[in-house]
């Protein structure tokens, strides 16, 4: 318990120096707090220091296990990546509370394109460039087929950052706005498709295609379940919330029961988690029992259960590994095939539905951003031995470079313009 205490101390600590620092460059807390993860972890305090590194977040313990020595995982980051498993969860269900769902509704067209796009573009880059990544050594695991690297890196392409777009969002106050909707419904689509997709790779491996099955159809089932009977059932918390004047902690714990059993069922059918969160949030009634609930959850979850959350991924990058300038190059192309074929591709779809090039290219460099919700497909991919840690590597440092990039990105296409309209309609009323 003592090293748990001292390594979220040191989260919290090291979050809140990097937040006040990307602030000042324009970024949002939750790239600041993705970026602390990889400062805390080997890529940089394990080179400055680390004794301290290995004291701190000591990845294995020794255990006496019938007089015999044996290495098990050290239970402070088991702990660790519970809490911030916990974290991302009530953190994407406050997000469905705020989504609007008569935006969605009127928007049906323009989710379609801009989410088709950004599967369909980046899915088939990503699958040319597997071809070419699997023939060189070190990528990924010889006993894994052409067809499955290629699925598996065109859906590690495909990916966007929900949590992380979600919060760039709502930071800037644009989470039920007309293009805050959009963005959010293209991602959420965008991202069920690609874990569909890891579906089939994690089938074929296991030569079990009931998983794929099972991914698919539970999905649509829980989604209309969620939609036709859980929608008309949760109105009643609305009721109990004029009823007692406020949300009491008896409704709270009802409603915590039912996210944690959406999230359940997700993850059950090999989905993540953090939608099954989502759809239960957006399914809830909106108006004073949302505000409260958001109201109750978020100060706890984002300062200090997302932050968790996003150093405990860093905690497994080693950018180390890439000690050649052809890795480097690699890295490079990775990066721009990312851009061009997910930021790229859903701008020019935003284009084509009528948003103005400057919301079109708002929505691009927010559909770019890859973030946490990539670390978790490629931790999958690493510990189903589909590829080994030096396209981890690169990988990640790709969804680093993608999502650090969309906060400034947005805040010149967007928000800068925003505040400029703005002023100058003060100036005409005046």
């Amino acid at each position: 318990m003592l090293i748990l205490f001292l390594q979220i101390a040191l989260i919290l600590v090291t979050c809140r120096l990097f937040g006040y620092l990307g602030r000042r460059a324009g970024q949002a807390q939750a790239i600041c707090d993705m970026v602390a993860g990889l400062a805390l972890g080997p890529s940089l305090l394990g080179v400055l220091a680390p004794g301290v590194q290995d004291w701190l977040f000591p990845q294995q313990i020794t255990v006496l296990a019938g007089g015999v020595a044996t290495q098990a995982n050290h239970p402070s980051l088991s702990v660790l990546y519970a809490l911030g498993q916990l974290g991302v969860v009530l953190y994407m269900f406050t997000v469905g509370l705020g989504f609007d769902t008569a935006l969605f509704r009127s928007r049906v067209r323009s989710v379609g394109v801009v989410s088709s796009a950004g599967i369909v573009v980046p899915l088939l880059l990503g699958a040319v460039a597997a071809l070419f990544l699997r023939q060189q050594p070190g990528f990924f695991n010889a006993t894994i087929g052409r067809w499955n690297a290629a699925l598996f890196l065109g859906a590690s392409m495909s990916v966007t950052a929900f949590p992380m777009l979600a919060r760039i969002l709502d930071e800037k106050g644009l989470l039920s706005t007309r293009l805050g909707t959009l963005a959010i419904a293209a991602a959420s689509i965008g991202d069920v498709v690609a874990w569909c997709l890891l579906a089939v790779v994690l089938a074929s491996l296991n030569t079990a295609p009931s998983l794929l099955i099972l991914a698919i159809a539970g999905g649509a089932v829980h989604v209309l379940v969620m939609v036709w009977l859980g929608r008309p059932a949760f109105a009643i918390f609305a009721g109990w919330t004029e009823r007692d004047d406020a949300v009491t902690p008896g409704t709270l714990s009802v409603v915590l029961m039912v996210l944690i059993a959406s999230a359940a069922f997700t993850d059950f059918i090999g989905i993540h988690p953090v939608f099954g969160a989502f759809m239960a949030g957006a399914v809830m009634p909106h108006g004073r029992f949302a505000a409260e609930v958001r109201k109750h959850l978020e100060s706890i979850t984002t300062t200090l259960l997302l932050p968790l959350f996003f150093v405990y991924s860093g905690l497994n990058t080693r950018i180390a590994l890439l000690n050649t300038p052809t890795l480097w190059g690699w890295t490079a192309g990775i990066i721009l095939l990312a851009v061009a074929g997910k930021g790229l591709a859903c701008a020019v779809a935003a284009r084509l539905t009528g948003e103005s090039w400057r919301d079109a290219a708002a929505i691009g460099s927010l559909m770019n951003a890859r973030g946490l919700v990539e670390l978790i497909m490629l931790n999958a991919g690493l510990q189903a031995g589909i590829i080994q840690p030096t396209l981890f590597t690169i990988l990640v440092l790709m969804a680093v470079t993608t999502t650090v990039m969309a906060s400034p990105l947005f805040e010149h296409f967007h928000a800068r313009h925003l505040r400029r309209a703005t002023l100058r309609a003060v100036t005409v009323h005046r």
